[in-house]
């Protein structure tokens, strides 16, 4: 048993990947290149066009090879569809509304036009016209799983590249179901498979829609009550495999219900902490998807055939980027977006080896002329990241104008907003105090019951664990203050210094227990620290020194004066070197003016 369980080659396999992700994502990230070349690399040397030739010279290399390369596929498509359910999360039904113009227009138009010209220039070389097409619409395709993690999706290369795919990935049905309909010995069936498809497709979806909406924030609310994040990392995993298989049932893609499995949840509070619990698996199997896509480049063909394979990625390249880039110029796009986005989307596609296998299989194409176009690919693919940042460098050389708010349109859950972390008792008055002054501000706190007490109260909550990598994922650079409101010393000041080192420039005020906890805290960066036992005692020496028959005036003018008093003492014990400006003391002069109490 546990000689079997030695040379067992799924654990073989499994080592050569967790090796390669241990190796190639620190390395690579030392040197600020992106990994994904670095497992396409791993997949060339590792796959049976490379060591994997030696493994019976050499029976030893059966550890460093992967010997199942059939076997990482369904890991490989996995990989594809917690990519698509990332995307997802980062969407919303109302950003991907505002977006449908470019979906349905650019996409089409990008899609079509590429697709037609390559098509004619293989059909000017000899190819039927029925294989020229099944090439054109292969070829056509960009990467979803390399553009995006390259543009991300707020920025306008981001926005531009995510019409496209996303028309791309919802096309991608009906090309297949096209090809097979081109088929020689196909017959009408083909296209009333397509409106089948289309109209249980379209109910399946708007079936997700409604049950979505409906038992997501249930599900997740009694997920979070659990505090264990095993069982939210489950409810997650669940979703996506129900929408994947519900949307594959019906013969569209499992990426479709991956990417609706990721609007759906991106709806309710708890986006955050499920993206964030998510990503690890994401990021893994990604690089196997990558893996898979290097072993399948054998480098003796393409040094047999080096000339015509650099012609055709040439041609294939440039096409795409003339029309994309075009296409976004006559929409008003810049012109370094457009030459940007153009050259990042100009590689092929994973998808396009599903395309050019359907081709093939329904004989519009040669088994050698797929294998040809398959090693194109794959080099697409390969050097994505390169092209992306070529077009990045290309871009800054051909638009000298100013930026414009175009990336800024893009709705930042900290942009502008005072940022309240923790929604408990003292969370909710700083909320009702930020509503009632018309200031606006987001609440973060990992409780669920409080997620459902602010969602009745009309305050915006965003459901993250402070504790956990949640919220490293959010982005408070543009916060107009931060406020730690949590009654936990130590994780305040933790949180304060990681805070602080990050945001030098953001006020941080932070809720402390006495007076030597506030010292500790503005030791840690914080800009005001307020003890809770300093402000009952000044509140209570309030309420007595008025009901003796003190004027309202006096008593506040000198209520500010302690509290600044007290401050300047609690700053002096926590010895800081650069004391923080005290906006107290202007509310006081503010107040004293107007006679109104802060």
């Amino acid at each position: 048993m546990a000689s079997e369980l030695h040379f067992s080659p799924v654990l073989s396999d499994a080592l050569v990947i967790l090796g390669a992700a241990g190796i190639v994502i620190p390395v690579f990230a030392r040197f600020r290149i992106t990994p994904i070349i670095g497992f396409i690399l791993v997949g060339m040397l590792v796959g049976p066009f490379g060591l994997g030739r030696l493994v019976f010279d050499y029976p030893w290399l059966q550890y460093v090879t992967i010997t199942d390369p059939q076997g990482l596929d369904p890991f490989a498509e996995f990989g594809i569809i917690l990519l698509l359910f990332t995307i997802g999360l980062e969407l919303s039904f109302n950003r991907l509304w505002q977006l449908r113009r470019m979906v349905f227009g650019l996409g089409a138009l990008e899609l079509t036009i590429s697709a037609a010209l390559i098509a004619f220039a293989l059909m000017t070389m000899g190819q039927y016209w029925t294989g020229a097409l099944g090439l054109g619409l292969a070829l056509a395709l960009s990467s979803t799983a390399l553009v995006l993690p390259i543009s991300g999706t707020k920025s306008p290369v981001g926005k531009a590249a995510l019409s496209m795919l996303l028309f791309e990935d919802i096309a991608i049905v009906p090309i297949i179901f096209l090809l097979g309909a081109m088929a020689p010995y196909a017959s009408s069936d083909g296209m009333e498979g397509l409106w089948y498809t289309i109209w249980t497709g379209g109910l399946t979806v708007i079936v997700l829609m409604i049950g979505g909406r409906l038992l997501l924030p249930r599900l997740f609310a009694q997920a979070a009550r659990t505090k264990s994040p095993e069982l939210f990392l489950a409810a997650s995993l669940l979703v996506v495999i129900i929408a994947s298989l519900a949307t594959a049932a019906v013969g569209l893609s499992p990426i479709v219900g991956a990417l609706l499995a990721g609007l759906l949840i991106a709806e309710t509070e708890y986006h955050t902490e499920v993206e964030g619990i998510t990503a690890p698996f994401k990021g893994l199997a990604l690089g196997i998807f990558l893996i898979t896509v290097g072993m399948g480049v054998d480098l003796g063909v393409i040094i047999d055939n080096a000339w015509p394979i650099f012609l055709a990625v040439s041609a294939v390249l440039l096409v795409k980027a003339l029309v994309t880039g075009g296409l976004l110029r006559m929409m008003g796009a810049r012109r370094g977006t457009a030459v940007e986005t153009g050259i990042t989307m100009s590689s092929p596609s994973e998808t396009t080896l599903i395309v050019l296998s359907a081709a093939a299989t329904a004989q519009l194409i040669q088994p050698q002329t797929a294998q040809f176009w398959q090693i194109v690919t794959a080099i697409g693919l390969t050097i994505t990241p390169i092209l992306a940042l070529l077009g990045r460098k290309v871009a800054r050389h051909v638009d000298t104008a100013p930026a414009t708010d175009e990336a800024s349109q893009e709705t930042d859950p900290s942009e502008g907003r005072a940022i309240i972390l923790g929604y408990g008792r003292v969370g909710q008055l700083i909320a009702d105090m930020m509503t009632r002054h018309d200031q606006r501000f987001l609440a973060i706190d990992s409780d669920p019951e409080l997620v459902t007490l602010a969602r009745r109260r009309k305050h915006p909550l965003m459901f993250a664990d402070a504790r956990g990598p949640a919220l490293d994922r959010i982005d408070l650079s543009k916060a107009s203050a931060i406020i730690l409101t949590m009654d936990e010393p130590v994780l305040a000041g933790r949180l304060l210094r990681k805070l602080r080192e990050r945001y030098p420039d953001i006020p941080i005020i932070a809720r402390a227990r006495d007076t030597a906890h506030a010292a500790e805290l503005y030791r840690a960066g914080a800009t005001e620290a307020v003890p809770e036992t300093l402000e009952s005692s000044l509140q209570l020496s309030e309420a007595v020194l008025v009901n003796v028959g003190v004027a309202m005036g006096p008593v506040i003018a000198s209520i500010h004066e302690k509290r600044d008093e007290y401050r300047e003492q609690i700053m002096r014990e926590g010895e800081l070197t650069k004391k923080p400006k005290l906006k107290t003391s202007l509310a006081s002069r503010n107040s004293e003016a107007s006679g109104e109490p802060v």
